[in-house]
């Protein structure tokens, strides 16, 4: 090497604290269902520093958690909170509507470090929580018939205090579904957040649901799935039970029509998505034998290719 080159030769630059922290809060803020811990641990051995890795997690774990809506056990049993935004008094206390009660969620470990009584602030009226418990009846019974392991919550958000009819008020329904399955390379979670407002002078209940489905395989490679849907319904402003029975009906036809979609679209990969991923007519000038794909091996091919084994 001449002198030259070796006065411009430079060392890559160090990063700066704040941009090691943008970076290890990104990775840890996208981690896969149920896949943040691991992350994190490999995180924290490439930083080699405690402090960044502190603050990167102590910013993006709450994210994370109330991003997965994850459910964890009340320390004394009693039940399970959801850790979402409905659900957030601040940003370490959590209400279980179910159980009147609010606890305190370790973000980093996951874990409820303590419970208390919620107060009558953080609570319903009387008027709303009737609506309330109506329909987290409904949602419960229609979530454990089509999700195994699956929860559910139904918190009071806007006019929760409302006494009477005459205004109106919100509901959110939230459900989690979750597999966790990394000894076998696969984690994934069904993920759906319904806004029930009722409006009193309409007489009319809307209902905007969101779902999201995410999944990640890697097993021999690295295969992400993040799926969303977005719909609209509405019914009559009925009795809390008759209104509970219809918002879970709609519910459930639009969870029930989004999953078969899906199903669908996934059985008819082979025949749109990955044909549109090759060239019509490859280099070998041969065309590609569409009506026989199932003779080919991946792992197989490439292995062969790159001579591994040999």
């Amino acid at each position: 090497m001449s002198d030259d080159d070796e006065e411009t030769s430079t060392e890559p630059e160090e990063l700066s604290h704040k941009q090691k922290l943008e970076i290890a809060k990104w990775f840890l803020i996208n981690s896969p269902p149920g896949e943040i811990q691991y992350v994190a641990k490999d995180v924290k051995a490439v930083l080699k520093d405690e402090n960044v890795y502190e603050a990167a997690a102590a910013e993006a774990f709450p994210l994370y958690n109330k991003s997965h809506m994850i459910c964890l056990q009340l320390p004394d049993r009693s039940g399970d909170v959801m850790v979402t935004s409905f659900s957030e008094i601040t940003e370490d206390e959590y209400l279980d509507p179910r159980t009147a009660q609010v606890a305190v969620v370790n973000h980093v470990k996951q874990a409820c470090t303590e419970v208390r009584p919620a107060s009558d602030e953080e609570l319903p009226s009387a008027y709303v929580e009737e609506y309330r418990c109506a329909v987290d009846a409904e949602i419960s019974k229609y979530v454990g018939e089509a999700y195994p392991k699956g929860v559910c919550s139904v918190y009071s958000t806007k006019g929760k205090h409302v006494e009477e009819p005459g205004s109106n008020f919100e509901l959110v329904v939230v459900v989690l579904a979750s597999r966790h399955s990394p000894q076998n390379f696969c984690n994934g979670s069904w993920r759906s957040i319904w806004n029930v407002v009722f409006e009193d002078e309409l007489q009319i209940v809307e209902l905007r649901g969101r779902m999201e489905v995410g999944a990640h395989y890697f097993e021999e490679g690295n295969v992400q799935l993040d799926a969303k849907h977005e719909c609209k319904d509405s019914t009559a402003f009925q009795s809390p039970d008759d209104c509970a029975a219809s918002v879970m009906n709609i519910i459930r036809h639009h969870e029930t029509e989004y999953l078969n979609s899906l199903q669908t679209s996934y059985l008819n990969l082979p025949d749109t998505t990955f044909k549109d991923l090759r060239r019509k007519l490859p280099v070998t000038r041969t065309l590609f034998p569409w009506h026989n794909t199932m003779q080919f091996s991946l792992t197989r091919d490439i292995s062969k290719e790159l001579g591994i084994g040999k």
